[in-house]
């Protein structure tokens, strides 16, 4: 995987983004100039006109980039298959001013799969914040709902936001604490 980590961008094409960490969405115009601070799990955290800003992947030719693709299911996966492909796209999801993915970050506390009658599956996520009040808890949820979402076979995916129990640094996994300094 490539590392955007500082390269200059310019916007090519008027798009939505979040202001971090009011998580206020925004347009940013056609020209703006910037920089890529983060880029992982296919979104892009940039740096514009001294404040950051979010791109989902979906927008990554905005920024002259390309967007991540759906994973793919063997043919007849089973249900493990399935839980499995969903936890790797819950790695995929970060928070966008921590370079590490909510599941190191022990931010997801449950992860449901169930098949529907016509082998469709819902899946049903439990997970947290570091912050009760963070203003990007909205933006993380619903990068969650689109990452499982495209999963093959995935109907729904339910994200229910808890704070009890409250999260706590030891809850990071022991690489998580190590990448962040928390070790």
């Amino acid at each position: 995987m490539r590392s955007y980590e500082n390269e200059p961008i310019v916007v090519q094409r008027e798009v939505k983004a979040v202001a971090i960490p009011a998580g206020v969405e925004v347009n940013l115009k056609l020209g703006s100039v910037g920089y890529i601070t983060q880029a992982l799990g296919g979104s892009f955290t940039v740096y514009i006109d001294g404040n950051l800003f979010r791109i989902t992947g979906q927008d990554a030719d905005a920024i002259g980039k390309t967007a991540a693709t759906a994973p793919e299911v063997p043919p007849g996966a089973s249900e493990e298959d399935i839980k499995n492909i969903i936890w790797q796209q819950l790695k995929t999801c970060y928070d966008p001013e921590i370079p590490v993915n909510i599941v190191d970050l022990g931010l997801v506390y449950e992860c449901e799969v169930s098949k529907n009658e016509d082998a469709s599956r819902n899946v049903d996520i439990k997970m947290t914040l570091t912050a009760p009040g963070c203003g990007m808890g909205e933006v993380l949820v619903q990068d969650v709902r689109d990452k499982v979402q495209i999963v093959p076979t995935v109907a729904r995916a339910n994200v229910e936001l808890v704070f009890d129990p409250p999260w706590n640094q030891t809850m990071m996994s022991d690489e998580a604490r190590l990448q962040t300094g928390m070790m």
